[in-house]
């Protein structure tokens, strides 16, 4: 009840807000403001809500789908994102001498999975970012933009955006009553829309359902996919092998909205404690060993890929050997008969901007 009666005595500043987003992005759409395409094909993965929609993971897909190609080069696909949580500024590409503070955790953790394939930059201003990239490597000919649906500085080839199943923008307000960066009829911007973190069993009368409530705000033939998570076996801290026999676990995550990967955890593991912090939070070495002190015998830390790049960076190689440390991969996964569907979407929009 107090959750509702604060939600409504902010909703004054909610349309404040919407009203100042509302004109600068009036200020975009009518040429005001200066929107530049890039000179390389770009694709943005946004949202319209603050926090975790799923961009990183779709990220990988993307760049599973581009940078492996048989015909791909090392560095023809690069992504871009403003690096957040990092404590340096400006451009960036991604080196072996990179870590969150400089980075940000999510481009860490992509330069870790797919360096030397992909190249991973960071930058605040994209349009200058991609212009500084393409002047050092010109040899790159697709950019993936993570987190850049509000960024309209830079219009994308390609704009996809997510939208978390358990935390619809139909049902949520705008920043400070409810968590959307921007009204919801910014969705007619995107070119396409993905349901992240849907149940895998989920009936297709049900999608048509939610697909028919996102429609009131998009462009009428915005095509609508479906998909899930799809978790791998844990990966040792230590040789980044596969450990399937994982019993009795604890779980730390530092995510915007941890409820899937818990409830996943649990159906999987025996979790005894789930240790959750803040979204991009900054482990410290105090922290890590007050979880390590409490660790119950014959049990394992589990934690996320993106906290794993953290949480590494503050062991010695003698703990990384000894200690059960763990985490758990996690890729998109289309729900059936729609990863055809999106492909198709992606090669016809590349089609058209060759």
């Amino acid at each position: 009840m107090k959750r509702l009666v604060g939600k409504w005595l902010l909703m004054p500043l909610s349309g404040l807000y919407s009203l100042l987003i509302g004109i600068r992005n009036w200020l975009f759409d009518r040429h005001l403001l200066k929107s530049i395409r890039p000179s390389v094909y770009s694709i943005s993965v946004g949202n319209l809500t603050v926090g975790g929609t799923g961009k990183t993971p779709m990220i990988e897909f993307l760049i599973k789908r581009y940078a492996f190609l048989v015909t791909s080069q090392p560095g023809e696909t690069a992504t871009l994102s403003r690096g957040y949580g990092r404590r340096t500024r400006g451009f960036r590409i991604a080196t072996d001498t990179d870590t969150a503070d400089t980075l940000g955790d999510e481009p860490l953790q992509l330069y870790r999975k797919f360096s030397p394939q992909v190249r991973v930059c960071v930058g605040e201003r994209r349009v200058d970012a991609i212009q500084s990239l393409l002047t050092l490597h010109p040899e790159t000919k697709r950019v993936l933009l993570d987190d850049a649906f509000q960024h309209r500085a830079v219009k994308p080839h390609l704009s996809i955006l997510l939208m978390d199943y358990n935390r619809p923008f139909y049902d949520d307000y705008p920043f400070p009553a409810g968590r959307l960066r921007e009204p919801r009829r910014g969705a007619r911007r995107a070119d396409g829309i993905v349901v992240t973190k849907c149940p895998t069993d989920l009936w297709a009368t049900e999608q048509q359902r939610i697909a028919n409530r996102i429609r009131k705000y998009t462009q009428p033939d915005t095509p609508i996919f479906f998909a899930g998570l799809a978790y791998s076996a844990p990966m040792a801290f230590a040789t980044h092998q596969p450990t399937p026999d994982l019993r009795d676990v604890i779980l730390i995550s530092g995510l915007a909205n941890a409820d899937p990967l818990e409830q996943y955890v649990r159906r999987t593991f025996n979790l005894t404690k789930h240790y959750r912090f803040a979204d991009h939070y900054v482990y410290t070495r105090t922290v890590l060993d007050e979880i390590l002190a409490a660790l119950p015998p014959a049990t394992a830390v589990l934690t996320t890929e993106k906290d794993w790049v953290k949480l590494d960076a503050l062991l010695s190689p003698e703990e990384r050997a000894k200690l059960p440390l763990f985490y758990l991969p996690v890729a998109v996964q289309f729900l059936s008969g729609q990863e055809s569907g999106f492909a198709q979407f992606l090669d016809a929009n590349a089609f058209k901007n060759p």
